[in-house]
């Protein structure tokens, strides 16, 4: 076969049936839609293609730049299109949080402007907005950006619906259950709308990650509400998935199905096993279901190794945050509003650790506060324990989700320490001071009511 360049080779991605001694359903026929097998990697090529094809030549005659709020694999299927057309790409981002998605990003010459991270746990004190900061860079100089905006642009989803639900839908026929990751939804809303229109009865299942875990690609419940294209009344039911589950699945789908799909697919295939399996026993006739594989394994492996080390022949870290069992976490030592005010207004030397982003932090904090942002405390926790056993410590984040597990984990490990109960959200809301830089050059900090 000879094509004439690469995007010729956009879509017509193939269909595997999953043998059922691996899924172990008995009325379910299971199919993977292998989106890995994409000319630039995966499935946000059709998003690209479609985001981008109809504007290339203006794009180009206005030698305008394209930009564009994205964490990988939307950016580098932009950055691939952009570069066989000579137009220059730039991406916003706080969320490269896997390093070869950025070592390929900056191998391919992409332009990034990387926000500070934030905590996993959703934070709505952070002004740090990726989309805010392209409408700032936009705003700036107009005209000079094409903006392809994949968390609002209907195209997202029409690729989907002209190509991924067509594809499945000549493949197989008629489909029962369609489950993928959620993401900007694109995928999921378009190949749903699609397929439902050769089955009224088709349940759409959505997959997301836990709240306390990271699956590169897709969200956790708190954070689809930053997604324009997000309609929860699309999808039947949201199954929460862990990161251990989707790197179990994962890595059944690679040793048992020589499929080389990422953690994003894997936590696909986890969600479909545990909505298949609770009404497969009940069906009477057979039924059709297809999960997404999003992208490959390899763009993944050093997140891989961080929580599956020994699949590297490295050696586990005992004591990590990650490893928290369920009764550690159950037992989190947690501080009232009240009692948190009258703690800091009587002990002489207070230790406050904020556990949320830098920009977060400087716009407002609890008096006595210093920063130490969740993801760089974790790894400090695996070397060694930074704080002293005679100091107490209040640990605080925008919710409490993740202080409640920092403050679990160093408790075991004999520090006196407890989480803010409620978060900073719950804090500022209830009137109680914080601290903020005061507008004079000193760069003073400022008591606010």
């Amino acid at each position: 076969m000879i094509v004439k360049q690469m995007t010729d080779l956009i879509g017509n991605t193939p269909l595997l049936e999953i043998n059922q001694a691996v899924h172990g359903l008995r009325n379910i026929n299971l199919y993977a839609k292998l989106e890995l097998f994409s000319p630039f990697g995966s499935v946000k090529d059709k998003t690209a293609w479609s985001m981008l094809r109809h504007d290339l030549d203006q794009i180009k005659q206005k030698s305008q730049t394209v930009i564009e709020s994205s964490s990988g694999n939307t950016a580098k299927a932009i950055q691939m299109i952009c570069s066989m057309h000579d137009i220059p790409f730039k991406i916003v981002t706080n969320r490269v949080r896997v390093r070869e998605v950025k070592q390929i990003l900056q191998l391919l010459g992409t332009e990034i402007e990387e926000l500070p991270g934030k905590s996993q746990c959703l934070d709505p004190t952070d002004p740090n907005d990726p989309l805010f900061i392209v409408e700032k860079i936009m705003s700036s100089e107009p005209g000079k950006y094409f903006h392809t905006s994949q968390y609002t642009n209907e195209r997202n989803t029409e690729a989907h619906f002209e190509m991924t639900g067509a594809e499945i839908a000549k493949d197989l026929g008629s489909v029962d259950y369609f489950i993928g990751g959620l993401g900007t939804t694109g995928s999921t809303r378009g190949t749903g709308e699609f397929l439902k229109r050769t089955n009224q009865s088709l349940k759409n299942i959505g997959i997301v990650s836990s709240k306390n875990g990271f699956i590169p690609g897709i969200r956790n419940s708190d954070e689809m509400h930053e997604v324009g294209l997000f309609d929860r009344n699309f999808y039947d039911e949201i199954i929460e998935v862990t990161v251990d589950e989707s790197l179990d699945a994962m890595l059944r789908l690679v040793r048992s199905c020589g499929v080389l799909s990422g953690p994003t697919g894997g936590a696909s295939f986890a969600g479909a096993l545990r909505f298949l399996r609770s009404i497969d026993a009940e069906l009477t006739e057979s039924r059709n279901a297809v999960f997404l594989v999003c992208d490959r394994t390899e763009w993944y492996l050093s997140y891989i190794q961080k929580y599956r080390p020994q699949l590297f022949g490295l050696t586990r870290k005992a004591e990590s945050v990650r490893t928290l069992s369920d009764a550690e976490l159950a037992g989190a030592p947690e501080l009232g509003l009240e009692q948190a005010e009258h703690w800091l207004a009587s002990d002489p030397k207070p230790l406050v650790v904020d556990l949320r982003g830098s920009l977060a932090f400087k716009g407002s904090h609890i008096k006595h506060s210093i920063n130490i942002p969740a993801e760089t405390l974790e790894e400090m926790s695996e070397t060694g324990l930074p704080f002293s056993a005679d100091q107490k410590v209040l640990f605080v984040c925008p919710v409490g989700d993740q202080s409640r597990k920092f403050a679990a984990f160093f408790k075991a490990r004999g520090i006196d320490c407890l989480s803010l109960a409620g978060g900073f959200v719950a804090w500022r809301d209830a009137g109680k001071p914080t601290q903020r830089p005061s507008a004079r050059k000193t760069g003073g900090l400022a008591t606010v009511k």
